[in-house]
């Protein structure tokens, strides 16, 4: 019996030593394949989640006109990723600007290690970075729920991903000359959060404020449906940050504590801000104080202390809280505050990356740390990318305007509810 108990134990140790410290070697590691599969579906499990989130965030009469811009990027993306986005943004680098065309249609993508991460499959890497791809346009469809023509939502995520999301990832993880100069955005601080987050600014300015904007109060319909979102992006989130390790090891388990602690920091910073400023703590503003923190920690996740992911959540509940207050002061009508919460988190949590990083965690030391140069860059890469998403996103959402006739819905079909009008659908009987 002692023989077969330690036996057994053995066993699990082995296994468990296999896990923690996986091999570099290039050879292909059952452990990391294992992980990075359950992580790659986890990430997509983010986007029917954020279907829910967002769905239950509008008004019934449009709750599946929200949802099906999350599940049709779903469709659409991937085509569109295994055609040519990821080698655009995972190609042999070019000028340090752009990924060439080598893997378009998946042309010597296969079975063999990645070059991004040697110990798994090259399709596993692809597709992993897939998910990434599907959720970060649909990020953005929150800022402009309620309003926008489906068949000018289409087009604007299939240009928008190749004018911004597919340059951004590649020059800060395919090799690009962001990445070169040392740039650090562990799980998409800058090319998801950011991108998605100040193209959603530009898409509620040019689509244009709902008819009853700051005219009668917009509520949510499904605060359930919003808590079951936001758990399912929870969940998710742990696939997005600590699978970015792209191995099982302590920087994925790091990444993984790192994300819980600062989302639920953040959270509780959130209510803690409703109960002293309007009266009383809401389940709206703990789930969107969760997302906040998620988004925030997801640049540093995989290089700072679990201590400093405490600072991050309480930075992200508050200054988070207070930007999703300017579309009132400014008047432009992000329905579902993407900006404030992705673009504003993004943003922060990069620069946090170059605040708080320890060597002892990645190999990198932040401001904190004694490194300057590595905040100054932090600095330098959001000002870049925040200026090109801008920039290009409003290229494109001209392009889109011309092409479909204009962005928007009749006034008609906007007070009939787009479930109806769009979709001859109905969310509830």
């Amino acid at each position: 019996m002692k023989k077969r108990v330690l036996l057994t134990t053995g066993g699990l140790f082995f296994l468990f030593s296999n896990c923690l410290f996986a091999n570099t070697s290039g050879k292909i590691n059952p452990s990391d394949t294992a992980f990075m599969t359950i992580s790659a579906a986890l990430v997509l499990l983010m986007t029917p989640g954020l279907a829910l989130f967002y769905g239950g965030l509008v008004r019934r009469k449009n709750v599946l006109s929200t949802m099906m811009h999350s599940i049709v990027a779903m469709g659409i993306l991937t085509l569109e990723w295994i055609f040519f986005g990821y080698s655009l943004s995972f190609g042999p680098d070019v000028g340090g600007i752009i990924g060439s065309l080598k893997y378009a249609f998946l042309n010597g993508v296969g079975f063999s290690p990645s070059p991004s991460a040697p110990t798994i499959p090259h399709y596993l890497f692809m597709i992993y970075q897939c998910m990434f791809a599907i959720i970060t346009p649909a990020l953005i469809s929150g800022a402009i729920a309620e309003r926008m023509k489906f068949s000018s939502y289409i087009l604007f995520i299939v240009l928008w991903s190749i004018g911004v999301y597919y340059p951004v990832a590649h020059w800060i993880w395919g090799g690009g000359w962001l990445q070169k100069l040392g740039l650090i955005d562990f799980a998409g601080g800058l090319v998801v959060h950011a991108t998605c987050g100040l193209s959603a600014l530009i898409a509620a300015i040019l689509v244009t404020k709902r008819k009853s904007f700051l005219k009668e109060p917009i509520l949510p319909h499904n605060l359930p449906m919003v808590i079951t979102g936001a758990g399912l992006l929870w969940f998710g989130w742990f696939g997005f940050n600590a699978g970015s390790a792209l191995s099982i090891g302590k920087v994925a388990v790091n990444a993984f504590l790192t994300t819980h602690i600062a989302a639920g920091t953040a959270l509780f910073v959130w209510i803690l801000l409703e109960w002293k400023l309007i009266g009383k703590p809401t389940t709206l503003g703990a789930a969107t104080g969760a997302v906040a923190g998620l988004a925030t920690i997801t640049p540093a996740s995989g290089f700072i202390s679990p201590m400093w992911a405490v600072v991050v959540g309480v930075l992200a509940g508050i200054i988070c809280y207070f930007a999703i207050s300017l579309k009132e002061k400014f008047k432009y009508d992000d329905s579902l505050d993407v900006f404030g919460v992705h673009g504003v988190g993004g943003m922060l949590g990069t620069l946090c990356a170059g605040l708080f990083a320890s060597k002892s965690i990645n190999g990198v030391n932040g401001l904190f740390y004694g490194n300057v140069k590595t905040f100054l860059i932090q600095l330098f890469g959001t000002c870049i990318v925040a200026v090109f998403s801008i920039i290009v996103t409003f290229i494109v959402l001209k392009i889109v305007s011309a092409i479909t006739n204009g962005l928007r819905v009749s006034e008609e079909e906007e007070f009939e509810g787009l479930d109806v009008s769009l979709h001859s659908e109905s969310g509830y009987n």
